[in-house]
């Protein structure tokens, strides 16, 4: 986890005051020995969890870490895109800079409309097929 402070589209992204305590999480997915996907998941630093503070485990582990400290989720958007990757990104994912990549904004409130987490994934837009499934208990009865 990486300390660091909300500028520019990050702090428009989260809905916070520039320069407000952010916490970095990255994560890098594998479909065998390959390097899959690369996620940057950006939290409010009051939400970040203590345990994650050391090397993070990818994806699922960062989800179920994040849901322990954070309120429920409430609502999620992700914007998708293809886009040249850049050269940091290319050399993650062992890919050429001249193939697209698939890339995914998503970010999440709770109940009260703040943005609980946003995240930034990148995907080999050779071998990416997506699904995107959001699922959110309530504890509302119907009248």
């Amino acid at each position: 986890m990486t300390k660091m402070r909300a500028r520019g589209e990050l702090a428009s992204l989260l809905k916070m005051p520039l320069h407000s305590p952010l916490s970095e999480l990255l994560c890098v997915g594998y479909e065998g020995e390959s390097p899959h996907s690369l996620i940057r998941f950006y939290v409010p630093r009051d939400l970040a969890p203590i345990s994650l503070q050391a090397e993070v485990p990818c994806w699922g582990s960062v989800e179920a870490a994040l849901a322990e400290v954070r309120p429920p989720l409430a609502d999620t958007s992700e914007r998708v895109h293809a886009r040249l990757p850049t050269q940091s990104e290319a050399a993650v994912l062992r890919i050429s800079t001249a193939l697209a990549v698939l890339a995914i904004t998503r970010v999440s409130t709770d109940s009260t409309g703040r943005v609980a987490e946003a995240a930034h994934l990148v995907l080999p837009g050779d071998r990416t097929s997506a699904l995107f499934t959001t699922q959110r208990m309530t504890t509302e009865r119907p009248a």
